[in-house]
């Protein structure tokens, strides 16, 4: 069933991208800047080089393998930043020198070169050969493939099937799963969806025989200048080359958003524009100086579709029960195998076999508009080749419509980042800083702010728009018994509040949302802001399928929230409200209506910094009023605001995890340090309880840890390679900077034997290990830890 699933899968979606399939260069490599994306490239170039075997259809799959070239000192630092995210994947890569490139390459123009990423294996394959085989591969285990066979109307059916219409009649299906390449827009409409999907023009060139390359005694690899934004490699005995121009040059072929495809499109091309690629053509003569004398026998110009963000959208859509999307393929071939498998493992398994948030189709929502989409996908287009630094933002199409009602009021003051279409403030920078957004791979311009922030909220009083966090109202006669089942914590008793999270079927962490019992059976679910549609879809598909008499509502656009942390918090607030905030009275973990200078507002005593802090979740329209009046209460305490990143270091040093990074749904909570928030003891069978059971039984492999390390001017972010007695044993999940010890910390796995406190490993960071050392959790002891404890011992206790 599953290999049958999984061709059928793939040949589907790829038959739909590959209607053009001639006009596709073809390109695969194990390369991808994602951490498990790099396992769809993987698993497609391993089932492609044995389709032939198991198929008997010749694909023309080439593997001489692909190296990027760096002609600048910060893409030899990109070089090395990714390499340290791939040695703890199975993809084959290095950084060779000009020597060595040159060796493999030997027409090249070696002036400018210093370094390059050679993916052995890598290489390019025939798109309609490849389709043919594909689609043999499904018939052979069992699948029907009838075409040409469009559908013309999708009926959903009230016990989740669907009616699918075609010319050929009418067939009752359980799932669909919209693979319609450039036709993705016009299926998601049959049902009332936008798809945020939009075909760029894109161009290839032919050569004729070259005498250099036809004398060659073995295939050139596939070359990526990054520079100069284009691919080459050898087509037969001549070279083909793309370039990917500039968002200003590039052509958007809008008409088919507004009018659609046109009918029988097929293999037709788009006249060429050898003007809009002529600065790209020559940097590829400068470095390939054959091409100089090379005639052009064809110029290829085709639709490629491409999301806003160019990844493209795979998995089960919010919203619309058992409709599945594999959409936006910016890179089609490369993606088609090892999408085919996700897929259909996530289909049959009920969960994904990764993690691939990314992906998830849920990441765009109403305010992606078209217009957003188009400026976006230019973007993108446009950058294809720039370097992929760490915190890395692009500003085409922003603002949206999400932006928080303190928007106006900050954008000037801070560096604002992109969360699921808001606009939230990273740094704040003060007169005489240098306030441009600088990405580097080492300490910038944000590193001294940011290190005030962290000040501003350990030793006075910080407030943080925290607006874009997803937010969700669920009450009804089985709101209890629905989040019971959902959740592995217990249900928090009215008033109070809990970390709670959800877990796949087979134990792994799907979601983690904070879970308020406002009033008996109504509740206030949060969570991250990437999260959103994520988990709202999990919950709305489990309360639909155990029947549950909920009602469940996206509050996320109506509620606007600030958080007020530090020392001084409570003194600031107690200014505004007459609810009394003592410690006694409104207790950590609890949750209040009351007004905050007569302002109506959900008050919860959390903060993601650890310290003395509370969330007031208000209506969005009073956000700014009630900014203007908590800032103005605070004047005496010296109040400020603080960013994302002040706050990621606060949290870091407080041993909080956090979702997409230290687990996901490639984690069991045991090995991320979940415990106290597993009830595997509590009556309801929770999602995931059984197989939590059995993973407990069976014993850990690997923990989560907390390290420090001593650096130069660089930190960890996250998926760095952890090095142990000379081998990769283990990968770091999130890091930062900590002002408090002035020395990196970060979180990472390791094997279970190289967990204990003390342990010393290495971090991989630009090329360069260092030493770390394993450290007793916290490093900072949160607030109500320290208050709890020095009204037992006193200081020394603490």
């Amino acid at each position: 069933m599953a290999a049958f699933l999984r061709a059928v899968l793939a040949a589907l979606w790829y038959h739909s991208e590959s209607k053009t399939s001639g006009l596709k260069a073809g390109l695969t490599t194990y390369f991808h800047p994602g951490i498990n994306l790099k396992k769809i490239h993987y698993y497609s170039i391993k089932l492609y080089e044995k389709l032939e075997e198991e198929t008997g259809q010749v694909v023309g799959f080439h593997q001489p393998g692909s190296i990027r070239i760096a002609t600048t000192p910060v893409r030899v630092d990109e070089f090395k930043y990714q390499m340290t995210r791939t040695r703890w994947h199975a993809t084959e890569q290095y950084i060779i020198e000009p020597e060595k490139i040159q060796e493999m390459f030997p027409l090249l123009n070696m002036n400018k070169i210093l370094a390059g990423l050679y993916n052995p294996g890598d290489g390019h394959i025939d798109p309609y050969s490849l389709t043919m085989a594909l689609a043999a591969g499904a018939r052979k285990y069992g699948a029907l493939l009838k075409y040409p066979a469009p559908v013309t109307s999708l009926k959903p059916r009230s016990d989740g099937t669907w009616d699918v219409e075609t010319p050929h009649g009418s067939m009752r299906a359980n799932r669909i799963v919209n693979a319609a390449g450039f036709w993705a827009r016009e299926v998601g409409k049959m049902i009332g969806l936008e798809h945020p999907l939009i075909p760029v023009q894109h161009q290839y060139i032919i050569t004729s025989t070259i005498p250099e390359v036809k004398a060659l005694k073995r295939e050139l690899p596939v070359l990526r200048d990054l520079e100069g934004s284009f691919y080459l490699r050898q087509e037969r005995d001549g070279l083909l080359f793309g370039p990917y121009e500039s968002q200003e040059k590039m052509k958007v072929q809008d008409s088919w958003v507004t009018s659609g495809v046109p009918p029988g499109f097929g293999k037709e091309l788009f006249e060429s524009d050898l003007d809009r690629i002529m600065e790209h053509v020559e940097a590829a003569m400068d470095l390939v100086p054959v091409l100089k004398k090379a005639d052009i026998i064809r110029i290829v110009n085709g639709p490629i579709t491409y999301s806003p963000d160019i990844l493209p959208m795979v998995g089960p859509h919010q919203g619309v029960r058992n409709y599945w999307v594999a959409v936006g393929f910016g890179y089609g071939i490369i993606h088609a195998g090892g999408v085919g498998k996700y897929l259909s493992d996530w289909i049959l398994h009920r969960e994904p076999p990764f993690d691939l948030i990314e992906l998830d189709p849920n990441r765009y929502g109403k305010w992606t508009t078209a217009e957003y989409t188009e400026a976006k996908a230019r973007e993108s287009y446009g950058f294809n080749n720039i370097v992929g630094y760490p915190k890395e933002e692009r500003f085409a199409g922003r603002p949206t419509q999400r932006v928080s009602g303190l928007y106006e009021t900050l954008e000037s003051k801070c560096s604002m980042g992109f969360h699921s279409g808001w606009e939230q403030p990273h740094w704040f920078y003060k007169p005489g800083q240098d306030p441009g957004y600088r990405p580097s791979f080492h300490r910038t311009n944000w590193f001294e702010p940011v290190g005030s922030e962290y000040q501003q909220v350990m030793q006075r009083v910080g407030v943080i728009d925290l607006s874009p966090f997803g937010k969700f109202n669920i009450k009804g006669q089985d709101s209890i018994r629905l989040l019971d089942h959902l959740f592995a914590n217990v249900i928090p008793k009215v008033g109070f509040t809990n970390i709670s999270h959800m877990l796949t079927p087979k134990g792994r962490v799907y979601a983690e949302l904070t879970v308020s019992h406002q009033s008996p059976g109504e509740f206030l679910l949060v969570t991250g802001s990437g999260s959103e549609l994520h988990d709202l879809r999990w919950i709305e598909e489990e309360a639909i399928k155990g029947g549950y008499d909920v009602e469940i509502k996206n509050i996320t656009d109506e509620l606007g929230v600030l958080g007020v942390a530090g020392p001084y918090s409570r003194k600031v607030l107690q200014k505004l409200t007459s609810e009394d905030l003592s410690d006694n009275v409104f207790k950590f973990l609890q949750t209040k209506s009351l007004k905050v200078s007569n302002i109506p507002v959900t008050a919860i005593r959390i903060s993601y910094t650890g310290e003395l802090g509370w969330e007031l979740y208000h209506r969005r329209e009073d956000s700014a009023a009630l900014y203007d009046a908590i800032m103005n209460a605070g004047q005496e305490e010296g109040i400020d605001n603080f960013g994302t990143y002040a706050m990621n270091a606060l949290r870091l040093e407080k041993a909080f995890r956090a979702w997409g990074s230290e687990m996901n749904c490639d984690t069991n909570p045991l090995e991320a340090g979940l415990e106290s928030f597993v009830k595997l003891n509590k009556p309801a069978d929770f999602i995931g309880k059984q197989a939590l059971k059995q993973i407990k039984a069976k014993g850990l492999k690997r923990r989560l840890v907390c390290l420090t390390l001593a650096t130069d001017d660089v930190d960890p972010e996250g998926n760095e390679s952890i090095w142990y007695d000379g081998k990769v044993v283990g990968n770091t999940t999130s890091g930062s900077y900590s002002y408090r010890i002035q020395k990196s910390l970060a979180f990472a796995y390791v094997p279970v034997e190289l967990s204990k406190v003390g342990q010393q490993v290495e971090v991989e960071l630009l090329g360069k290990n260092y030493p770390a050392v394993v450290i007793q959790e916290p490093l900072v002891l949160t607030e109500p830890t320290r208050s709890r404890l020095q009204k037992k011992g006193g200081k020394d206790k603490i």
